[in-house]
C-alpha cells in the first residue's frame, strides 16, 4: 500500500535521504525546502508522485499555508517528518542575538508551528504518525552546543505533552534522537566569532574538534533513514527512538546521573511538604 509522507527540510541530509528512499520504493512524498529546485532531478524521475513547496518553517503564516496546499493537493497524508533544522556551535557568551533567534524560531518555534498546523487535518482524517527529528542533545548536552540544546530540550518537551494530547486521536509521535552522523547539516554547522577566553575551556575544546574534523561521527545516514522507515512500517510508536551508539550511550549516562542527582536530594525535597 502507498503511503504518503509531509516532510520538511528535504534539500539535503536525511529529509533529501528519506525522499529518496520513499521515492524508490513506490511512497509518495510532499517535500517542502527553501530551494524547491534542489529536488528538480527527483522530479524529472517520480513526476507526479513528489510534491514540492517552498517552505522557511519560521514563517508561520507559510507553514499554514503549505500544510493546508498539501493537504488539499494529495488527500490522506500519513506520516509528518519535523525535519528541518538549524545548529550553532559557540559558547553562550560567542553567539549572537541573530543566531540565537534563528535556532529557537527554527528548531523550536518552527517545529511547534509544523506540528500544530498538520493536527487539524491528522484529527480531521482519523489518525497519522508523526516524527520528530530531534538528537542526542535533546536529552544530554555538549559544550559549544548550549543553544542548540537549547532548542532541542524545548521541543522534546512540548513533543512529549502533544504525544499525549493527541493519542485519543490516533495521533501518534516519535521523537527521533540521532546522533552525530556525517550530513551536510553537520558539516555547515554555523559559528560565532571566538572569544580568547573560552580557547582551553571545554567550549573551546568542542570548536577546535569540530574544526580539525576530529568529532566523532560514528553513524550512517542512510542507515539512521531506513531506520525511521522500519519504524513507520512496523507500526511500533515509541515517544522516542535513539538512533546511533553515541545517542544510546551519552543519554544513558546523563540520565542515571540526573537520577543519581534527583535521588540525593530526596531528603530535602519532602522537608518543605506542608504539614
Amino acid at each position: 500500500m502507498t503511503t504518503t509522507w509531509f516532510i520538511t527540510g528535504t534539500s539535503s541530509g536525511f529529509g533529501r535521504l528519506l525522499t529518496e528512499r520513499l521515492l524508490a520504493r513506490g511512497d509518495r512524498v510532499a517535500a517542502t525546502l527553501r530551494r524547491p529546485e534542489a529536488l528538480d532531478d527527483l522530479r524529472a524521475e517520480y513526476g507526479d508522485r513528489l510534491w514540492t513547496a517552498h517552505l522557511d518553517v519560521t514563517d508561520t503564516d507559510e507553514v499554514r499555508r503549505v500544510v493546508g496546499e498539501a493537504f488539499r493537493d494529495l488527500g490522506r497524508i500519513d506520516v509528518v517528518v519535523n525535519n528541518a533544522g538549524y545548529g550553532v556551535l559557540a559558547s553562550v557568551e560567542e553567539a549572537s542575538d541573530e543566531q540565537i533567534r534563528r535556532v529557537v524560531d527554527t528548531n523550536l518555534i518552527g517545529s511547534v508551528q509544523v506540528i500544530r498546523a498538520v493536527l487539524p487535518h491528522l484529527r480531521a482524517q482519523g489518525g497519522g504518525r508523526i516524527l520528530q527529528v530531534s538528537t542526542a542533545g535533546g536529552q544530554t548536552t555538549y559544550p559549544g552546543l548550549g543553544y542548540y540544546h537549547a532548542s532541542k530540550w524545548g521541543i522534546e518537551g512540548f513533543c512529549e505533552t502533544a504525544a499525549r494530547e493527541i493519542a485519543p486521536f490516533g495521533v501518534a509521535l516519535t521523537i527521533v534522537e540521532p546522533g552525530a552522523t556525517p550530513t551536510n547539516f553537520a558539516t555547515s554547522i554555523d559559528t560565532a566569532p571566538p572569544l580568547d577566553a573560552y580557547a582551553d575551556t571545554p567550549a573551546g575544546a568542542t570548536r577546535q574538534a569540530v574544526a580539525e574534523g576530529r568529532f566523532p561521527l560514528p553513524n550512517s545516514a542512510e542507515k539512521i533513514a531506513d531506520a525511521m522507515i522500519d519504524l513507520v512500517d512496523s507500526g511500533a510508536t515509541p515517544l522516542r527512538l535513539p538512533l546511533g551508539p553515541d545517542t544510546y550511550d551519552d543519554v544513558h549516562a546523563a540520565l542515571a546521573d540526573r537520577l543519581a542527582e534527583h535521588e540525593a536530594h530526596r531528603e530535602v525535597a519532602y522537608s518543605v511538604a506542608s504539614g
